[in-house]
């Protein structure tokens, strides 16, 4: 599954307390196909770690360490790994489990708990830079949704949407002698102002920049009816893309994505600036995480391979070599947890190209006080 399909309804079942142990395995994986035999013997280690650890849990009875080792061994039976990203992440309790293809290398760890670990997988998604595309036409309309090198049609909340059956007006073409323009009908005006509801709806409930794509009358018109789309992070005029396909949509969008990405890096960096100058600014690993622990973060900016194994000490990250995170206080994801205590805490995350923040320690904030 694609970090891209981690809905706000999905992450809040995933945190959902469940019967010990919930079962979460992660490790960074290989992009390229030559180092595809490494992972899979790295995955194979990990399921015999997990295996162990089930064994030595004195608290668990027989039939549920069962049951949690053959749905991990289902897991690791259906991992693809010619599509695997910079990182795997598996779930798996007595009842299911689950994989995500995380486009974010992530730790090499077994985790049993009484739900799953989500950190990897929320900073994952966040740093994939999910956005929306909607195709519009004056009888059809899509929704799209997309991060890096994936886009996908989204089927739900009323996607894709089509009018409803037309009545022929008789009357109106015996008096003027034609059919009504396809754009001036309306009928089409009401379907298009229903498009924006929907969209409307999802994007309150999803919120990401939408990217828009259509003839320039649809597109128009769309403005016209509604509201919800008028704040569109993109426009394409092109017709004969409601349908995709998503490769050649994809494609397409391309440069509207990579443009937006770029008015974001710009818009970012003014926002940091302007912090400085109200003092209300953070650099700095130990200052963001305790700005963020006591969710005063409004934005946190960070580089997009920026990771960091630390020591707590005292309510404070101390940055550590070589040692292993088995240790207690000793925490090797702690830039995906802080990623994932920030936008629990409200804060805006944005992931900014590598060497963007050298003069930061990799890691800032704009400050709500």
């Amino acid at each position: 599954m694609d970090s891209n399909a981690l809905t706000p309804d999905v992450l809040r079942e995933l945190r959902t307390p469940r019967p010990y142990p919930a079962v979460t395995l992660t490790m960074p994986t290989h992009r390229r196909e030559r180092h595809k035999e490494q992972d899979t013997v790295r995955l194979r280690n990990l399921l015999t770690e997990a295996g162990h650890r089930l064994d030595a849990d004195p608290g668990l009875d027989r039939h549920t360490r069962t049951a949690v080792r053959q749905q991990l061994a289902d897991a690791v039976a259906e991992v693809d790994l010619r599509h695997a990203l910079d990182g795997l992440l598996l779930a798996a309790d007595a009842g299911e489990h689950r994989i995500w293809y995380l486009p974010r290398e992530v730790p090499e760890r077994v985790v049993l708990a009484d739900t799953y670990l989500t950190r990897n997988l929320v900073a994952a998604t966040a740093q994939s830079r999910p956005y929306w595309v909607l195709g519009v036409a004056a009888d059809r309309a899509t929704l799209w949704s997309g991060s890096g090198e994936s886009l996908y049609e989204h089927h739900g909340d009323g996607f894709p949407m089509t009018p409803p059956e037309e009545s022929w007006d008789v009357e109106r073409e015996e008096r003027v002698g034609d059919t009504p323009s396809t754009f001036r009908d309306e009928e089409t005006r009401r379907f298009l102002r229903s498009v924006d509801e929907a969209a409307g709806a999802v994007l309150a409930r999803r919120p990401r920049p939408l990217h828009l794509v259509g003839l320039a009358p649809a597109l128009a018109l769309l403005r016209e009816a509604g509201h919800a789309t008028h704040r569109a992070a993109g426009r394409l005029v092109k017709g004969g893309l409601t349908d995709g396909p998503a490769p050649v949509l994809l494609r397409e969008v391309g440069p509207l994505v990579a443009e937006h990405a770029r008015r974001e890096l710009a818009e970012v960096l003014t926002r940091l600036d302007e912090a400085k100058g109200r003092r209300t600014f953070a650099a700095g690993l130990d200052e963001v995480w305790e700005s963020v622990r006591e969710k005063r973060a409004r934005l946190v900016a960070l580089e997009e391979h920026y990771r960091r194994t630390v020591r707590v000490c005292d309510g404070h990250l101390v940055p550590v070599d070589g040692q292993s995170a088995a240790s207690p206080d000793v925490r090797d994801d702690i830039v995906d947890e802080l990623v994932e205590a920030g936008l629990d805490g409200g804060a805006e995350v944005v992931f900014l190209p590598d060497d963007t923040l050298a003069g930061h320690d990799r890691i800032a904030a704009v400050l709500r006080y």
